[in-house]
């Protein structure tokens, strides 16, 4: 689980000082977003502490992405 996330963070802090989501699927995020989702559900139903606090970072991670393309919608779409 922290592998996954730290392979989200470069892209995460790539896109803030690029001020750009170009070249970046808005739906991976999405999809990834309801995937990370579903996991974090299930680990609040079975108790388990690890996988809570893993969902809940990569969700905050994911949600950080999803912000970006709302923010720089242009290039999100591949505008010039």
């Amino acid at each position: 689980m922290v592998l996954g996330m730290l392979t989200s963070i470069p892209q995460l802090v790539k896109s803030v000082r690029e001020r750009s989501t170009k070249g970046l699927s808005v739906m991976t995020y999405q999809i990834l977003f309801v995937a990370i989702a579903c996991y974090l559900i299930r680990a609040i139903a079975i108790r388990e502490p690890v996988f809570i606090a893993s969902g809940v970072a990569n969700l905050v991670l994911t949600l950080g992405m999803l912000y970006l393309f709302r923010k720089y919608p242009e290039t999100a779409r591949g505008a010039t």
